[in-house]
């Protein structure tokens, strides 16, 4: 290894806006199992299955039907 090194020519990474923000997410237990379970199956992480999903329904504009009881 270096003592130094040289950055004065090193470039900006293209992709650094495409990388992933840590957030903070309150997420009821049943759905944290649901993907926890799916994980297994698909042997990845739970938390990428949650970013694959919500990334797919932000693709297809999905919007939400909620009906509200009185």
């Amino acid at each position: 290894m270096r003592k130094e090194y040289d950055f004065s020519k090193a470039k900006q990474n293209p992709f650094a806006k495409q990388l992933k923000k840590q957030i903070t997410i309150r997420l009821d237990n049943t759905t944290i199992d649901y993907f926890k379970n799916l994980s297994g199956e698909y042997g990845m992480p739970y938390q990428n299955l949650i970013n694959i999903y919500l990334r797919e329904c932000a693709l297809l504009h999905k919007k939400l039907h909620i009906k509200w009881s009185a």
